[in-house]
């Protein structure tokens, strides 16, 4: 055994004991799904940005950087960190007052059950594919670092993720994010310090990102305006109200911790989300002619950096990775028995509620294992994934939290509007797919709205010549 899975297997005992610890504390679906709503600052601002930081976030921006350099079109780490902050300003305390377990809440709140159940059933998939995506990313990081064979590193990996979330839920979650948090941001900075000491200091590192021309208004060719405007919707657009920030934000302990942990995780996303990028233009230079530019980070790490911190920049990649999947298997889980079982069985014992969610987190986590171990192209699907019918969701959500306009079959046809409208210009190479969907979703609610407001005015002569 290395040392280095060693410590990865030290650190992955110690989250699951938190998880048991905390799991003393959980009397109700409330407890699991939202931490009672009872997190402060703290909690919940390291929440938040380690659900947000994924692996792909390290590892794909350092690589996209690697290959292309930086432009008005790069998302990563602006775009995200742009979301969170636009989460707190104007979202994080509309929501948070509602009093929500899941978003898909809202949608019974404002609209109907009928309307809570379709977007359940929209917003789960994404969740799923997600947790996928960091399944085989923490089973990849137990292989690289041990004799294990890649597909029983994720089946590894995949039952201790399950078993993990299952059994603490959102508290746990939170209280391991915190640790995961710090975890990341020493690796992050331990691999950025190790890179600038290798180029002979800041002077030279500047030095070598200028020389190697990565920083660029307009990549090479030339994005257009309108693929700088996709590129920019889907991180902001399409993710500001994902169920997994959303989560976090209504299970704070009051409508301020909800609002300034969002904008504080935005800062310290974007403060940590360029040094991957850092990396990457410099990467170039370092390491030349990759044939992987996703392997740039690991492979500086591992040339660089001595046993120990190498030791530590792994487990902070692992943290990101665990932060996530527990985060999305959670979310899902929370949709499905809360927004869909629950109600359908009428369920009332919270002891049941309870168990029904933990027992969704152990078959989606099954699911995204299946999903990881043998699904090809399972990083694209997560791609699309994460605009997969957040344009309706954005549109129903904004105009349910402010105002009273539209109703529950407006707010079906824009949920079906943007989810067909999305995976119609995917499949057929339309250009912009999402703003597509955006202004597609947005024509359907008003043009609900216009249709509700005639019907209205003509219901009462109607009745009178009926009379």
């Amino acid at each position: 055994m290395t040392p280095t899975l060693t410590a990865i297997l030290a650190y992955m005992l110690v989250q699951f004991g938190i998880g048991i610890w905390v799991s003393r504390r959980i009397r109700s679906e409330a407890d699991y799904l939202i931490a009672g709503r009872s997190l402060g600052y703290g909690l919940t601002t390291f929440s938040i940005f380690a659900t947000w930081f994924g692996a792909e976030t390290i590892v794909g921006a350092a690589g996209t950087t690697y290959r292309e350099g930086v432009s008005l079109a790069s998302a990563e780490p602006f775009g995200y960190a742009l979301c969170l902050v636009l989460m707190g300003l104007v979202f994080a305390g509309p929501l948070w007052r509602r009093k929500l377990t899941t978003l898909a809440d809202l949608f019974r709140q404002r609209y109907s059950t009928g309307v809570e159940r379709f977007a359940a059933i929209i917003l789960v998939p994404s969740s799923v594919l997600w947790a996928a995506a960091q399944v085989r990313a923490f089973g990849t990081v137990l292989s690289s670092a041990s004799t294990l064979d890649v597909n029983l590193a994720i089946t590894t990996a995949a039952a201790f993720v399950i078993l993990y979330t299952a059994v603490g839920g959102l508290l746990a979650d939170a209280v391991t994010d915190l640790i995961q948090g710090v975890m990341l941001a020493v690796g992050l900075v331990v691999l950025g310090m190790a890179v600038v000491a290798h180029l002979g200091g800041v002077g030279a590192a500047t030095a070598a990102v200028v020389a190697n021309d990565g920083i660029q208004l307009v990549g090479d060719g030339g994005a257009t305006v309108m693929e700088t405007l996709e590129a920019w919707a889907i991180p902001v657009c399409g993710s500001v109200i994902a169920t997994e920030i959303v989560a976090r934000v209504i299970a704070a302990r009051s409508g301020d911790v909800a609002r300034r942990s969002s904008m504080l995780a935005g800062g310290l996303y974007l403060m940590l989300g360029v040094i991957p990028v850092f990396v990457g233009l410099v990467g170039v230079g370092m390491l030349p002619g990759l044939a992987d530019a996703e392997q740039l980070l690991p492979a500086l790490a591992q040339q660089l950096l001595p046993t120990v911190a190498y030791a530590i920049f792994a487990g902070g990649l692992i943290s990101a990775i665990l932060s996530t999947v527990d985060s999305t298997l959670l979310v899902a889980s929370g949709l499905l028995s809360h927004n869909v079982l629950v109600p359908s069985f009428g369920v009332t014992s919270e002891r049941t509620k309870v168990r029904l969610a933990r027992g969704g987190v152990v078959v989606l986590g099954i699911v995204a294992y299946v999903l990881a171990l043998y699904a090809q192209g399972v990083f694209t699907l997560v791609e699309q994934a994460s605009a997969l019918g957040s344009a309706g969701a954005l549109v129903t959500v904004t105009f349910g939290l402010f105002t009273t306009l539209g109703g529950p079959r407006t707010a079906l046809v824009t949920l079906a509007s943007g989810m067909i409208v999305y995976l119609g210009a995917s499949f057929t190479g339309m250009p912009y797919p999402f703003l597509t969907s955006l202004v597609a979703s947005l024509l359907a609610y008003l043009g609900g709205v216009a249709v509700e407001a005639i019907l209205s005015r003509g219901s009462p002569a109607i009745e009178s010549a009926s009379d």
